[in-house]
């Protein structure tokens, strides 16, 4: 008892407040007021984001504790907004907004009436005293973001962007001033904001920061391979490491653990793109990898994923069933989120109600109930689908089926009425039905409930501006799966040496895709517990493409080269 009492007494007067008020907890103001300092957030948005208690909550118990007036910004006219007094930095940085200008007096829209550091910056950039006027701290976000927007510079074109004041999200204040007092970290933070800036603009999906005992490596991995864009000093690896973690919010002090964070980075009014982030200590350093996660790619349509006309078909005539299994398959970074968020996307209308459990959850996904699962606390996929159940679902999509326990209740979904989709990490769409019979899963079940298994891989495509005819026997090509059919008007081509366009020849990626409905007579097949060769003989015989034969039209058509169908897919 002795040390919760001593953490109370540092607790804020609006710490104290909501703890009389039985608005949180004492634990909980302790813990959140702790955090809160340790990671240097707002105390006030802390309890927002964490959804501790609500915006409003604290408002009403912040203006009794202060005596300091209350105000509903949802009904402030924004053209009151004295705009040239202040610049955004300013406005972003402190999370405070001027309202309006009355005589020698500045009027500033705060969540925080403790937050007197805003009060004193504006003044001194004004040279006006400044009031403070208390609003509820989800609206000023809300104001907050939409003033910026209306101010902001776009940030579309990202060779003119600013280096050194990029627009990151959640970046905190006092992290943000210190970096930028010290004149010496400039450098620092130009560069890797100029890092992150070309990873987007030619299109990689990973980043790795990479510290050696002589040297410090920084790639990208674009289409799928890994290259070296830049090779800085090895002694800057500390500030590197510490720019990355400051700007995903992690433990600067901690080198010893893994962590993961985010970043947020706005590039226009419209668009912005997320950085998952993880660090790895290694023997010389903290290895720093930045997945990017780029909204837009769940949005571009079935017809941009590459599948065949009659593989689409398959994929949307399950998505139109009432219930049933999707499986989707293939190995990390095979483009299976994409296919499973496009699907989502088709079904995303106000009549249904869709839900997700995702480890983790890569891209919003607006009016689907998306849930980030939780082993710490004990929320795995198998007790996010139990919650589901009891949430009138129409469509549900596990992130990954691993176990026993998940695939017995997506399989109960499945056949009481719900369309469910997931994936599993096999090789080939025979493999996964009888994946899920070796985890245990009764064979009836799966003959019953599962209704199409799509597995994938993702090829690079050629470059339309360099590519070139590929000079390959026809034995040769027959001997690696073409036949006389699917020659006759083939175009064969190669890579080229390489030009503005690309790199290395190639420009983007194309899905390979072997898509299975389960039919009768495959389902008679899983019920006699036959193997994943007889499942794919049949497949066959019944016109289903396996993964080698859809890679190869892809060939036959010119979009990829024969090197890369031989890279992605095996025999």
């Amino acid at each position: 008892m002795a040390p919760q009492d001593t953490a109370s007494t540092h607790l804020s007067g609006l710490a104290k407040r909501l703890v009389s008020d039985e608005i949180l907890s004492e634990n909980q103001a302790i813990e959140a007021y702790q955090y809160s300092k340790q990671n240097r957030i707002p105390f006030v948005t802390h309890l927002v984001q964490s959804g501790l208690t609500s915006s409003q909550s604290i408002a009403i118990a912040a203006s009794d504790e202060f005596g300091t007036p209350l105000l509903d910004l949802s009904v402030f006219d924004p053209e009151l907004f004295p705009r040239d007094l202040v610049d955004a930095k300013l406005i972003r940085n402190h999370h405070a907004l001027p309202l309006f200008k009355r005589g020698n007096r500045l009027n500033v829209a705060v969540s925080d009436p403790t937050n007197l550091q805003a009060l004193d910056e504006f003044k001194f950039n004004t040279g006006i005293t400044t009031d403070a006027i208390l609003v509820e701290e989800a609206k000023l976000a809300e104001v907050i973001e939409k003033f910026l927007d209306d101010t902001d510079d776009s940030l579309g074109d990202l060779d003119d962007t600013d280096l050194e004041n990029l627009d990151l999200e959640d970046t905190s204040e006092e992290k943000d001033d210190k970096e930028e007092a010290k004149g010496d970290e400039a450098p620092i933070v130009r560069f890797v904001n100029k890092i992150l800036l070309d990873a987007i603009k030619t299109g990689a999906s990973d980043i790795h920061f990479e510290p050696y005992e002589k040297s410090y490596r920084i790639r990208y991995r674009t289409d799928g391979v890994l290259h070296e864009v830049s090779t800085p000093p090895q002694n800057l690896a500390p500030r590197l490491s510490a720019r990355l973690k400051v700007m995903s919010r992690m433990d600067i002090s901690e080198r010893r653990m893994p962590q993961d964070g985010r970043i947020k980075m706005k590039l226009s009014k419209q668009r912005a793109i997320d950085f998952r982030v993880n660090t790895l200590p290694t023997l010389w350093g903290e290895k720093i990898v930045l997945r990017i996660l780029d909204p837009s790619s769940a949005k571009m349509g079935i017809d941009a994923l590459g599948y065949d006309d009659d593989q689409k078909q398959l994929y949307m005539d399950a998505l139109h069933q009432p219930q049933g299994m999707i499986l989707v398959t293939g190995p990390t970074g095979s483009g299976k989120t994409v296919s499973l968020y496009t699907g989502l996307n088709i079904l995303n209308t106000p009549e249904r109600n869709i839900s997700t459990a995702e480890d983790p959850v890569e891209i919003n996904l607006e009016g689907i109930n998306q849930v980030h699962v939780n082993h710490k606390v004990g929320l795995d996929f198998s007790e996010a689908l139990r919650s589901f159940l009891r949430q009138d679902p129409d469509i549900v999509m596990v992130g990954e089926i691993r176990d026993l326990e998940t695939a017995e209740i997506a399989i109960k979904a499945a056949q009481t009425g719900h369309l469910v989709l997931s994936t599993l990490h096999t090789n080939s769409a025979p493999e996964t039905l009888t994946r899920l019979r070796n985890m245990g899963v009764p064979a009836f079940n799966i003959a019953t409930s599962v209704s199409l298994i799509i597995a994938q891989r993702l090829a690079r495509r050629l470059c339309e501006h360099c590519k070139q005819p590929a000079d390959i026997p026809k034995e040769t090509l027959i001997a690696e799966g073409f036949t006389d059919e699917l020659l006759k008007g083939a175009k064969i081509m190669a890579p080229g040496d390489g030009c503005p366009q690309c790199f290395n020849g190639y420009k983007g990626r194309v899905g390979i895709y072997e898509v299975v409905k389960v039919t009768p007579e495959i389902g008679r097949i899983i019920m006699e517990e036959g193997n994943s060769l007889e499942i794919a003989k049949k497949a066959e015989q019944e016109g289903f493409r396996n993964l080698r034969k859809s890679a190869l039209m892809k060939a036959a058509e010119g979009i990829t080269s024969l090197e890369e169908v031989n890279r992605v897919t095996k025999d």
